[in-house]
């Protein structure tokens, strides 16, 4: 195995990311190293050199996953205007902002898949998955905090406000996912924006 001290080498990297090009197609559920590794230019043998096991692989897939979430969070925090003008708008703004990004068509896919990782996280804990769910959850929490205002965010009411907010837009999410159906989801996730003034 190579020596990981040092980082990642150029092509574990170049592995890595057309890996994630794959599983972004093909999901990770029923992830076979011979078909991925034959479509991505490597063998299976390369792969466990790299990675160390296939379970190997499946958590740098999802460290990779939630870089691009985290990478998508950061670009929707500099979207939001410095000022506001009321204690709730700019927590309307940043719900907004995620509803847009989530229901937008070309982020099926990578929403697919956090969704999947998501799941088994929850049904196999202790596996390459572990631990996932609860990042994604506190990840996101984190960004609807910082859209709070500082007297709010740290009370009950501010931790059940986003907490809401957070419950509302997955919740939409998955129907999205589902049905495909945006006009419906939509409307039922609008309401988060209309007071703002």
């Amino acid at each position: 195995m190579p020596d990981v001290s040092a980082g990642p080498s150029a092509r574990q990297v170049e592995l890595l990311e057309a890996a994630y090009r794959y599983v972004l197609a093909h999901g990770l559920t029923d992830l076979s190293l011979r078909p991925l590794a034959r479509s991505i230019g490597s063998s299976t043998r390369v792969l466990t050199y790299l990675f160390g096991s296939k379970d190997g692989l499946v958590r740098a897939l999802l460290a990779r996953a939630r870089i691009s979430e985290l990478d998508l969070l950061a670009g929707l925090e500099s979207e939001l205007p410095r000022q506001v003008t009321s204690d709730d708008s700019r927590l309307e703004q940043t719900a907004e902002l995620l509803w847009t990004w989530l229901s937008a068509p070309e982020h099926r896919s990578l929403l697919t898949l956090w969704l999947e990782a998501y799941s088994r996280s929850l049904v196999e804990p202790g596996g390459s998955w572990a631990g996932f769910a609860r990042a994604t959850v506190t990840d996101w929490l984190d960004v609807l905090a910082r859209a709070q205002p500082g007297h709010i965010r740290d009370t009950d009411e501010g931790r059940a406000q986003r907490t809401r907010v957070l419950a509302l837009l997955r919740g939409a999410l998955l129907d999205l996912l589902a049905t495909g159906d945006i006009d419906r989801t939509g409307a039922a996730v609008t309401p988060l924006f209309d007071s703002r003034t």
